[in-house]
């Protein structure tokens, strides 16, 4: 029987680290993303997204979270592509690691973003769910840069940054809502990756690799 995996072959890829489960959100997980986020992810009014989603009303915060999730696969293609994964940690989840690229063939260049409820802060998770999509982009994707940003205030996301290696490439304004920030971005090679003492495990990558038009590495399962 055909699997949805065989249709849509983002579906079949998971990441496996030392203490998470990564893959793709199903519907089915949306309800556990949108409990999640209504535990809380940050502090009232300390927003650290570019589009503060996490301000919505409750009644307006569930929606909106499905249609991000179906947008992104429905624009999901070779030329533009970003890939929302659901963390888990054993059976509770935990919050969602993504990671993106465009003109990937050409500029061998991926971009994180990620978000955790408050509960799970401070454990070592987002460390761990970054070095796995950063893992996966260099090993498996044979992307040569790795990017990410933060506002300049968020000393939590820079500081997952520079434990994995990540420099400092530029600052600039933007805006954020209703306000104005100053944004760091940050730049990490191969060269400069600090690797994590455990091994990144993969499943699916072929499938999904020949629907990225991306030749396989030997890395790849």
């Amino acid at each position: 029987m055909t699997s949805l995996a065989d249709i849509w072959p983002p579906f079949g890829l998971t990441l496996t680290t030392a203490r998470l489960t990564i893959r793709p959100v199903f519907d089915d997980d949306i309800p556990a993303a949108v409990a999640a986020a209504r535990s809380g992810v940050h502090e009232p009014g300390k927003s650290p997204f570019s589009t503060p989603w996490t301000d919505l009303p409750a009644d307006e915060l569930a929606p909106n979270m499905a249609r991000w999730y179906w947008r992104c696969r429905a624009n999901f293609t070779k030329e533009s592509w970003t890939l929302l994964l659901a963390v888990w940690h054993d059976d509770e989840f935990l919050g969602v690691q993504d990671i993106g690229a465009k003109n990937f063939k050409t500029l061998k260049t991926v971009s994180t973003g990620s978000w955790l409820k408050q509960s799970a802060q401070g454990q070592g998770f987002g460390k761990e769910m970054r070095a796995a999509v950063v893992s996966y982009a260099f090993d498996y994707l044979g992307a040569e840069v790795a990017e990410s940003e933060a506002a300049s205030w968020n000393q939590q996301s820079l500081g997952v940054s520079a434990s994995l290696g990540y420099e400092p490439n530029g600052i600039f304004r933007d805006g954020w809502g209703d306000t104005v920030q100053e944004v760091q971005k940050v730049r990490l090679t191969p060269a400069t990756f600090k690797r994590p003492d455990w091994t990144l495990k993969v499943q699916g990558q072929e499938a999904l690799s020949s629907y990225l038009g991306i030749g396989q590495l030997p890395a790849g399962d």
